[in-house]
């Protein structure tokens, strides 16, 4: 099979270490000689490379703004092929991934296709925020793709043809979270489509602690928030003290029966489940914009 060069752009925020890690995962991708790889360190004062074996990847830095569209957009910018995978750091993709993305090759009406995501497998005694995040299996492209016509791909795997991406204005660079919805309702009103290529599967790894993920459901309850405010009606928001009561019986109700169980994967979804709302709940009360 014949498919088109790929960019491929990784926005990244950490330090040295987690760095390596990254890029040893994104080494393992199968380039083409037309392709290239990207890494965009988005932390704020950029981290020391001296000395870091890279192996031909390219980073460059953009911590002027730290939002992963503004990486995005800084990352996109300097490739010329006609389409731009976009990558996050914490995801581990299969070595054939840019293959995968064009079989079958996309309609010419298409401009993103939604990889697939799977959450990190990990076994009944990891840590309570890790086993939370597999039972939860919130991070799959099913969890957005089921808001129907709002329905939009997680940018922690797409591929966009870059025709229709610099046509758009890219992503939003100001916004911290929601920014794949934006681009993807964007694009559609440009009179382009979305196509889902599900076997081109990237592992996403999950919050190593309870305070890190709620801090993730915190943020997504910004961008949530703010995207319903743009296109009003397109994410379902639970509201105010309705979901926080919610959450109190839900709570009460799961502990009970997992109590009774004896059962670890219950009791932590009894209680992260509804933590996890009222941090959604909390976050939406958060600015999502930053000033660049």
């Amino acid at each position: 099979m014949t498919r088109p060069p790929v960019d491929v752009v990784v926005p990244f925020v950490g330090n040295r270490s987690d760095l390596e890690e990254v890029l040893a995962r994104m080494t393992r991708l199968t380039l083409g000689g037309a392709d290239s790889l990207l890494i965009v360190d988005n932390t704020a004062a950029g981290l020391r490379l001296e000395g870091l074996s890279t192996n031909g990847v390219r980073i460059v830095h953009a911590g002027e703004c730290q939002t992963p569209g503004f990486a995005r957009n800084r990352g996109a910018a300097p490739g010329t092929a006609p389409w731009i995978v976009f990558l996050d750091a914490d995801t581990a993709p299969i070595p054939d991934l840019l293959d995968r993305y064009f079989d079958p090759p996309p309609r010419s009406t298409t401009a993103l296709l939604a990889g697939g995501l799977q959450d990190e497998p990990v076994p009944p005694q990891a840590s309570a925020a890790s086993r939370y995040a597999f039972l939860r299996n919130a991070m799959t492209q099913d969890d957005t793709f089921s808001f129907g016509e709002w329905g939009y791909p997680k940018s922690a795997n797409i591929a966009c043809r870059r025709e229709a991406f610099e046509a758009v204005g890219g992503f939003r660079g100001h916004v911290r979270a929601a920014e794949d919805a934006d681009l993807t309702y964007r694009l559609r009103s440009a009179g382009w489509e979305v196509e889902r290529r599900d076997a081109a599967a990237v592992v996403h790894f999950s919050r190593r602690t309870i305070c890190a993920l709620l801090k993730q459901k915190a943020l997504w309850g910004a961008g949530g928030a703010w995207i319903d405010r743009q296109y009003p009606g397109s994410i379902p928001l639970a509201r105010g003290p309705g979901a926080i009561r919610w959450a109190l019986l839900a709570t009460a109700r799961g502990l009970l029966s997992a109590l009774r169980r004896r059962d670890r994967d219950a009791l932590l979804y009894a209680v992260l489940r509804p933590l996890e709302a009222i941090a959604f709940e909390l976050g939406r009360r958060i600015s999502n914009e930053r000033r660049c």
